[in-house]
């Protein structure tokens, strides 16, 4: 490289790095900064107050570390309930309605995205209106309905009445319009069937798609605490984590100390899947955000 390559060189990278602190610049990540601070507050006091001993949860004058840190806050959690067995069907429900919800949801918003049929479009915007419809509304026709299946306490209860939602079929529409119908022509050119180009060709490329799909729909199980609590009879053998959480509240004592360490360890399911997800969750939301065809 010669000298005046090498002098441009810093030129430009000295001009990139002095064009970062800017005033404009330098406020918004001032604002981002504070605004993250402020959404990580409640976690960062729920930590804390998972750490303090048990009579320092309200202490005066309050402070955000107590005396002594007590990991052992932690271990509590599961000797004072079965609240392992709450994880694991936590876990169980929101995975197996995760898979269920995109299995349906994808077929679903194939068959109003690229097939074409009468009355696609009234069905979908009929389809589309139930989501005006509140949860409050729909548990009392539900749990008849699940009385009428004799699945009332039951796994069948807790995955299937809300895995057919409106919710995951709008967006993965979305995303399937975006798609250019050339691929779709190609592969049946190439003789793929109707279902062989949805599993072959679609599918792959929805990928960020189903990510936003998959991380909605398995937080909306892991918190759901309305629905186990009207469908569940045996809290401690199908009781998922927020019927656990109510567990721990008595009418002689709240432990608040354990429902803090509970509270951060019901938090590691989801930070988890965000991360593995984090990819396709940005590329998602920027894609089924935009227009189709």
């Amino acid at each position: 490289m010669s000298t005046d390559s090498r002098t441009l060189a810093r030129a430009n990278s000295a001009r990139q790095q002095g064009s970062w602190w800017t005033p404009r610049r330098v406020v918004s990540h001032v604002l981002l900064v504070l605004v993250t601070f402020l959404f990580l507050t409640p976690v960062l006091y729920a930590l804390a107050t998972a750490l303090k001993p048990a009579g320092e949860t309200f202490a005066s004058p309050p402070s955000l570390v107590g005396s002594s840190v007590r990991w052992q806050n932690f271990a509590d959690v599961f000797d004072y309930l079965p609240f392992q067995r709450f994880v694991v069907n936590g876990l169980l429900v929101a995975v197996v309605g995760t898979l269920v919800v995109l299995a349906a949801s994808s077929l679903g918003a194939y068959a109003f995205a690229r097939l074409r049929w009468r009355g696609r479009e009234s069905l979908f915007l009929l389809f589309l209106g139930t989501l005006m419809v509140p949860q409050e509304v729909l548990v009392v026709p539900m749990f008849i309905l699940m009385q009428e299946f004799g699945w009332v306490n039951s796994y069948q209860a807790l995955v299937f009445p809300w895995a057919f939602t409106a919710f995951g079929t709008f967006l993965l529409r979305q995303f399937f319009r975006q798609i250019p119908y050339e691929l779709q022509e190609a592969a049946t050119l190439d003789g793929c069937s109707p279902l062989r180009t949805f599993r072959s060709v679609m599918l792959p490329i929805a990928k960020p798609a189903l990510g936003v799909v998959a991380v909605f729909t398995f937080i909306s199980y892991w918190n759901s605490f309305l629905w186990p609590l009207i469908i569940v009879n045996d809290v401690h053998d199908l009781g998922t984590v927020p019927l656990g959480l109510s567990l721990f509240f008595g009418q002689n004592s709240n432990q608040w100390h354990l429902v803090m360490a509970a509270s951060v360890i019901s938090l590691v399911p989801t930070l988890l899947l965000l991360i593995a997800l984090q990819k396709h969750l940005v590329k998602g939301i920027a894609a089924t955000g935009l227009a189709g065809r």
